[in-house]
């Protein structure tokens, strides 16, 4: 049995404000990003003909398009916590809002061909039946089995690097679509958000206790420390969440997705939790993961008919792209558990540069 290395706290702390490293580019777009907000230059043209020329990537899909992903995480960044030695006045800078529109169309065009979902009927007990049929019907192999059962101590950490990304601002993009409802769904909505940022305890914020996780193996809870270790296809979840989350005519996707997100929480994090005790790991490092078996199996019933069904009932045009939205959220957690499974049962790391 791998043995766990001492924690190094006792307990989860409230987060400090914190802006995101500046990421290392991984390709032209990056590259005429990065001079643009830090002032290298002040001419545009590199950038949007980066992006005019910019094609997909090796298996000829944007999400796992090094360049592009990395882009994004740093344009939506500007509308979380900020890049390091950015100015805030970029969050709005046109030259920057023109050429995330055009990378978001290639990704959301992508999705649109490769993401199909069933039509989700016309009451909230419709659409609840609908999503929850959609999740259990989901095939994709499970990372938390494999951890639970078999994961060594450096594929937790993997584990937690590559969740980071999210993590750390867990439950932000959703929370963009609470001025985009009214009734019924706002208020479901603003519900799940409060169990996720503490019911009032800003050191029982999911995030924060995701961090203390991250400390008790060891790890570095530094908001962003990790962008650069992990590949495309990690970071295109997080990205298309700020996608739907920022975008007014997507607000029935991100509903779905927030659905579908809370449905498929509950026993993965249960398994999570068991394999972390397996490895000897105690409470810090566990305690955010055995939070949401419970408070997920409550979200995913108030997600599923108070939230998207209601919605749906609400505004029945937007139903299509709240079973869509629940069924992108089901295909990237496969595509990402696809990858990382690959590389552990190859011998091999899952992200593009060591931890330690």
């Amino acid at each position: 049995m791998t043995t766990a290395t001492p924690s190094r706290t006792t307990g989860p702390a409230p987060l400090q404000a914190s802006p995101m490293p500046l990421p290392t580019p991984r390709g032209r777009i990056g590259e005429a990003l990065l001079r643009l907000l830090t002032g290298a230059t002040l001419d545009p043209a590199p950038l949007h003909a980066a992006v005019a020329a910019a094609v997909p990537g090796p298996t000829r899909s944007w999400l796992d398009h090094d360049d592009l992903q990395i882009a994004l995480t740093c344009m939506y960044e500007l509308h979380h916590q900020g890049l390091e030695g950015v100015d805030d006045d970029w969050e709005w800078h046109p030259d920057v809002l023109v050429a995330r529109s055009l990378l978001e169309r290639r990704v959301e065009a992508e999705l649109r061909d490769r993401v199909t979902a069933p039509a989700p009927g016309a009451t909230a007990a419709d659409v609840a039946a609908t999503l929850f049929a959609t999740a259990a019907a989901d095939d994709a192999p499970s990372v938390s089995r494999h951890l639970a059962r078999r994961a060594t101590q450096p594929q937790v950490e993997e584990l937690l690097v590559h969740r980071s990304v999210y993590q750390l601002k867990e439950a932000d993009p959703h929370t963009w679509a609470v001025p985009r409802l009214t009734g019924a769904p706002k208020v479901a909505l603003v519900e799940i958000q409060s169990d996720e940022y503490g019911a009032g305890d800003p050191a029982r914020q999911h995030a924060a206790l995701f961090a203390a996780a991250m400390r008790g193996v060891g790890l570095d809870d530094t908001y962003g420390r990790y962008v650069d270790h992990v590949p495309a296809i990690t970071l295109a979840h997080p990205n298309v969440m700020a996608m739907l989350g920022l975008n007014r005519r997507l607000r029935g996707a991100i509903v779905g997705h927030l659905a579908a997100f809370e449905m498929t929480s509950s026993v993965p994090n249960r398994l999570y939790g068991n394999g972390l005790r397996r490895l000897g790991f105690g409470d810090d490092v566990t305690e955010y993961f055995d939070e949401h078996v419970e408070a997920d199996a409550v979200h995913e019933q108030i997600a599923a008919r108070d939230m998207a069904g209601r919605l749906v009932e609400q505004q029945p045009a937007l139903g299509p792209d709240v079973m869509w939205g629940a069924a992108v959220c089901l295909a990237l957690d496969g595509w990402w558990a696809r990858h990382v499974l690959a590389a552990w049962e190859a011998g091999a790391s899952s992200l593009r540069r060591p931890v330690r």
